[in-house]
């Protein structure tokens, strides 16, 4: 408590003084390597737009670089809630997920717990959006073109989506428990911006190999790398969950 004299002999009485302390971030670096096929792509047959809704060219389902195609379908982000999150918090983003030629678009999206996700419909046929995942069930129901549905994703998990009305429609929305979080590029790098320093676990997801774990200790004045090697052993079960079953039988 400090007292502070006036120009004029009266005093002031300074209750509390704030002090404000700065945190340097860092960034966590890496690099996922995926060196075989690991998703069985989905043919999409043309129909006429009088049968089953618009056609859908066959050069969408191919895919140049499979290995490119696995590497940007890898979500990264931080495990855990965080006390000193709320220091550093941001309104989560909105994201979209588009509904064009019969496929979701992008089919896979990371977001921040408490984010919420738009379906908006560009096809000339309804469409319908539903999920019977734990972290989050829901159905919007049909809806036309132009229209569209927003839901919000309050708890982390894997939420699955898929259409009732097209049963090739399928996508995938991460719902990462913090604000670090990202999709690894096609050539398998990303980047978690203004990390604190501190010791954290990185966790690397993929749909068909499932998840990897690293951790990290980031410090001030130090940027940190992670690489992710993600395999599947024969039974196209992830290297994490063969070890664990191994261990359970």
């Amino acid at each position: 408590m400090i007292r502070i004299p006036t120009i004029r002999g009266f005093r002031v009485l300074v209750v509390a003084m704030a002090m404000v302390v700065c945190v340097q971030a860092e960034r966590i670096e890496g690099t996922v390597v995926i060196r075989k096929k690991l998703t069985k792509r989905r043919v999409t047959a043309q129909v006429s737009i009088y049968q089953r809704g618009p056609a859908v060219e066959l050069s969408a389902d191919r895919e140049e670089d499979p290995l490119a195609f696995e590497r940007s379908r890898v979500a990264v982000y931080l495990e855990g809630r965080f006390a000193g999150q709320a220091a550093t918090a941001v309104k989560p983003a909105a994201a979209k997920m588009e509904q064009t030629n019969r496929r979701f678009s992008p089919e896979m999206v990371v977001i921040e717990a408490g984010s919420k996700v738009s379906f908006p419909n560009n096809d000339p046929i309804f469409h319908n959006v539903f999920s019977l995942s734990g972290p989050k069930t829901f159905d919007l129901g049909n809806y036309a073109r132009g229209d569209t549905r927003t839901v919000m994703f309050p708890e982390p998990g894997i939420v699955y989506v898929n259409c009732h009305l097209h049963p090739n429609m399928a996508a995938t929305i991460v719902v990462a428990p913090n604000r670090w979080n990202t999709l690894a590029d096609r050539d398998g790098r990303f980047t978690l911006p203004d990390v604190p320093p501190g010791k954290y676990t990185v966790v690397a997801w993929h749909k068909a190999a499932g998840f990897f774990r690293q951790t990290v200790v980031v410090a001030a004045g130090r940027d940190e790398r992670v690489e992710f090697l993600i395999p599947i052993d024969e039974n196209g079960r992830s290297l994490e969950t063969a070890l664990r079953t191994a261990g359970e039988e």
